[in-house]
């Protein structure tokens, strides 16, 4: 039988992964420079804490979890986001009761069932940063700046930011009511999901990928914001002008988890046709309290790292170069291959890559293989050489050759880097 993957799934080979380590290593990097530290949580969480956490009128839980009953007849859910999760562990390991802000970020895969499509598979990474304990605007600027800026840097093209407030619980329960005026004289025209999602939560009807014509003249949230939330939109904006990031108000923009008060936003870069969304998310200050919490407010994002991988290469942003090796090495003669593999694994502890020929091929051979594996040197030792305590020592770049001792090898390609 001839096993493939599971549909909806990628299998990252060499030369393809590189890419994507590139992107980690700017994660990773970035989240350093803004005081944000790595959080790795289950890849399964009980089910509830999803239909909680997410919301139960969300495409995510409707319709897209992988849901299985344990052994104990429990039921499971593989991560659909990771903001849940994030906030259970919060929870869980009273992270609430530390001085400061909790600033955490995760980078793994997540597990939704729909329909694959360009930069959309079932199973998917995400970046994400969540930072809880403040309500201050300044840490909604941050967290919007921070993703903004890890787009820049991987060198996207026209990277802009949406941003829009949803308000708070007052606010929106002004809100709802008119917008179900504007709503309910259309209800028989709208798809089946806005449909049954009107009267459960008509914010997430604006959502509707469907339907998006129908709401040209929906009534605008701002408008119903009270002087708090108002206030809170307003800095927020002031802040992200402050730190020159490029943004629009974008009215309906909602989101599609039901957890997001007051600010949420999106992401967006040159893409493929209507692919321009690398990621998004927004403030929720309910959610920590939802889970079992204390009360505690909330913001971050989720980036999609298929999506970012998809506009890089779209926009022929080249991250895929292979790290040269330092050494590459070539054994002629019995001794000296036996010589070759102590030096090679002493280079190894030294901090430096190597590698040498393991199939017994002629120095031609393993010469051109030094020139696949773009190695800075080729190390040419033979069983003369080796009695005279010597290597040969080549440059690929410049094809100068010197001999140094064995023992000076390591230092003398130190120095050289």
């Amino acid at each position: 039988m001839a096993f493939q993957k599971p549909t909806g799934t990628q299998d990252l080979l060499p030369g393809v992964v590189e890419k994507w380590q590139f992107v980690e290593e700017k994660i990773r990097d970035l989240c350093r420079r803004f005081n944000y530290r790595e959080i790795r949580t289950p890849i399964f969480e009980q089910t509830t804490l999803f239909e909680r956490g997410v919301g139960e009128t969300t495409d995510i839980v409707e319709k897209e979890m992988y849901t299985f009953k344990d052994k104990g007849d429990r039921s499971m859910t593989l991560r659909p986001e990771g903001t849940a999760g994030v906030v259970r562990a919060f929870v869980e390991n009273k992270l609430y009761g530390e001085p400061d802000v909790t600033k955490l970020y995760y980078v793994g895969p997540m597990f939704r069932y729909e329909r694959p499509q360009a930069g959309r598979q079932r199973q998917f990474h995400q970046f994400g940063v969540e930072a809880f304990g403040a309500v201050d605007p300044a840490i909604d600027a941050e967290v919007i700046a921070l993703g903004y800026q890890f787009c820049v840097e991987l060198g996207l093209k026209d990277v802009k930011v949406e941003v829009n407030s949803v308000g708070n619980a007052a606010s929106r329960a002004a809100y709802r009511e008119e917008l179900l005026g504007f709503l309910r004289p259309m209800k028989d025209t709208l798809c089946k999901d806005c449909q049954n999602r009107m009267e459960r939560n008509p914010l997430r009807v604006l959502d509707c990928k469907v339907d998006q014509d129908k709401f040209v003249g929906a009534p605008s949230i701002l408008d119903s914001l009270d002087e708090e939330a108002t206030n809170h939109f307003a800095k927020v904006q002031s802040l992200l002008e402050d730190f020159g990031v490029d943004y629009t108000v974008n009215t309906r923009l909602v989101r599609g988890l039901d957890y997001y008060t007051m600010t949420a936003f999106e992401l967006k870069a040159q893409g493929i046709g209507a692919i321009d969304t690398v990621g998004g998310g927004g403030r929720y200050n309910g959610l920590v309290g939802d889970i079992g919490g204390p009360d505690q407010p909330g913001i971050g994002f989720g980036i999609g790292l298929e999506r970012i991988q998809l506009i890089l290469e779209h926009q022929n942003i080249d991250v895929s170069a292979l790290a040269p090796l330092d050494v590459y090495f070539v054994a002629l003669g019995e001794a000296a291959d036996r010589e070759v593999n102590r030096l090679l694994f002493q280079l190894r502890q030294s901090g430096l890559s190597g590698e040498r020929d393991y199939l017994g091929r002629k120095m031609k051979a393993q010469m051109k293989s030094a020139d696949r594996y773009k190695a800075r040197y080729t190390a040419i030792l033979g069983d003369d050489e080796l009695e005279r305590g010597e290597i040969a020592l080549k440059s690929m770049d410049t094809g100068e050759q010197q001999t140094v001792k064995l023992e000076e090898l390591i230092e003398s390609i130190q120095g050289a880097k």
